[in-house]
């Protein structure tokens, strides 16, 4: 019988050469199945795992100091960089809502000891497992560890305590939920009590079901090419949502005018700012508190300079200054006229500015130069942008979002934004930058957006773009035209994913939208499929002479 060796990476019993390996950093998210990647049946890996459940006391002390070390981090101003702050607002965020999900009991925190063992009947053939192990595990955004002179540590018998010696990287403190992704036994349907059905598996039909409230982002994207029923995949998910809570509000940026039956079928409006007949939307509307008037600012003159993406530095500081006055002058409902006469005060407005702010005075714009008369209490209120110039629609959608923002503090009913064609936003740094900063900071107006747009690579190719991806708790990926490697290393797909992607049936051919879900460590391909009731509503299909007014 072969005698207990080690080596400096490896132990060597009688079933051959074992060579350990642990886990430095565990990523934030893994799809479900990942083991089957990670220890295919015909491989010689082993995985060994050992779980201490932490007193309620000690998961709360530890939680609430993650979270207090990442708010000293924001407070002290130490991130550096966009990401790094949604980072550290995410972390805490995260934190606190899962001590809130322990303290109620619907989650508790372990100890958990994990050791992937790679087998070889010699050396270098343990090695290579060992090799390809490493390479599967940091794919998917593990950082491995090989414990050298420290095997016989990392492979040792376990205690019933979990206070033997063991080498670093070999414990790690998770929730139940991460716990349970490292068992290899997983249904991957997903029944949230108290959800909206977002999709039948493909595999089974079994529902997926989510509930936004219940995690710490409320906010969920869609991205589909033309054709792929990303927006009436969006207007079903804001019409279940509706029904699942009646006391919901509901604001729609709709550039294609795409979501009206929703609205008008569900007791909502349909409000057409750009029409000159229509309701009006004052793009100055007072910047509130003054806590939140420098911000409010600095939004403002954003949205305005998408109107004009020629001024030069200086036309968009003289800009800035005269938006600045407006509103530190206290004026209660500030208009368009006001602010043109502050430009032509303001040192440097005197060039081309007044001449661009004409378009508000007695060009297309002008309908737009007066007091708010939107309605704000009745939703569904859709915002119907459709027939506004191409040269326009940033404007409008920025503004518009803008002014839908001012409305979530007025009151703690939940909340839903949906904004359609969302890449209108992503093409300017400013609004791009607004987005992303809404999409952290609605949860705290109970608001959860739901962004569709065409393509994710519009997002990931700016900072504030790829920083609002990663606070969408659920994305829905639909048909593509292509996938990039940007996209495919951004949310982790797989080959057969990225592959399948482009192959994904559409609605004409299917009557239904394929997909691939991602939901946390999920990856689910499904079909966002509508009952006839529900068709017929948000098409308007029930009703011959269209959606009853």
């Amino acid at each position: 019988m072969t005698r207990r060796r080690e080596g400096s990476s490896w132990v060597l019993d009688p079933g051959g050469f074992a060579l350990p390996v642990l886990l430095r950093e565990l990523p934030k998210e893994v799809p479900f199945g990942f083991l089957g990647r990670l220890l295919p049946t015909s491989g010689r890996t082993a995985l060994r795992i050992q779980a201490h459940r932490m007193p309620r006391a000690r998961s709360m002390e530890i939680l609430e100091g993650a979270g207090a070390v990442a708010e000293t981090e924001l407070a002290d101003g130490r991130p550096d960089g966009t990401a790094r702050t949604a980072d550290l607002e995410l972390e805490a965020e995260n934190a606190r809502e899962l001590a809130r999900r322990v303290s109620a009991g619907d989650q508790e925190l372990f100890k958990v000891g994990v050791s992937f063992l790679a087998r070889g009947a010699s050396l270098p053939k343990a090695e290579a497992v060992r090799a390809e192990l490493v390479g599967r595990l940091e794919a998917l955004g593990f950082r491995a560890r090989v414990p050298y002179f420290e095997a016989a540590e990392a492979d040792g018998a376990p205690d019933l305590a979990g206070t033997e010696r063991r080498p670093p990287g070999y414990w790690h403190t998770l929730p139940t939920d991460g716990l349970g992704a490292f068992f290899p036994f997983i249904d991957e349907a997903v029944l949230e009590p108290g959800g909206i059905l977002v999709g039948l598996l493909l595999d089974d039909a079994a529902p997926v079901v989510l509930d936004r409230w219940r995690h710490a982002s409320y906010s969920w994207g869609i991205f589909g090419m033309t054709g792929a029923g990303k927006s009436f995949a969006a207007a079903l998910l804001a019409l279940r949502s509706r029904w699942a809570r009646p006391d919901l509000e509901l604001y729609v940026i709709d550039p294609l005018g795409e979501f009206g039956p929703l609205a008008e079928a569900t007791g909502g409006q349909v409000v057409r700012p750009a029409a000159p007949e229509g309701a009006r939307i004052n793009p100055l509307e007072p910047a509130g508190e003054d806590a939140e008037r420098s911000e409010r600012i600095a939004r403002v003159a954003a949205v305005i300079r998408t109107l004009f993406p020629s001024l030069t530095d200086e036309e968009g500081a003289a800009l800035d200054r005269a938006v600045a006055a407006l509103y530190e002058a206290g004026r209660p409902s500030p208009r368009i006229a006001d602010l043109r006469e502050e430009v032509a005060r303001t040192p440097g407005g005197a060039g081309r500015l007044p001449a661009l702010l004409e378009v508000f005075a007695s060009g297309s714009l002008r309908h737009l130069d007066g007091p708010t008369t939107v309605d704000w209490e009745r939703t569904p209120l859709v915002l119907d942008l459709s027939g506004v110039a191409e040269a326009q629609q940033s404007f409008y959608a920025a503004f518009l979002l803008d002014a839908v923002y001012a409305r979530l503090r007025a009151n703690d009913r939940p909340k839903i934004v949906v904004v359609d064609e969302a890449h209108l936003l992503a093409r300017d740094a400013r609004t791009a930058e607004f987005l992303d900063r809404l999409a952290r900071h609605v949860r705290h107006y109970r608001t959860g957006l739901l962004i569709a747009s065409q393509n994710p690579d519009d997002f990931l190719r700016t900072e504030s773009g790829r920083s609002l991806l990663r606070n969408l708790r659920a994305t829905l990926l639909l048909r593509l035209p292509e996938v990039s490697e940007g996209a495919t290393r951004f949310f982790r797909l797989t080959g057969a994913e990225a592959d399948w992607l482009p192959r994904a049936r559409l609605p004409k051919e299917a009557g239904y939208s394929e997909g691939l879900l991602r939901f946390g460590s999920a990856h689910l391909p499904l079909a966002v499929v509508a009952s006839t009731p529900e068709y017929e509503l948000l098409t308007g299909a029930a009703f011959p002479s269209g959606p009853p007014r």
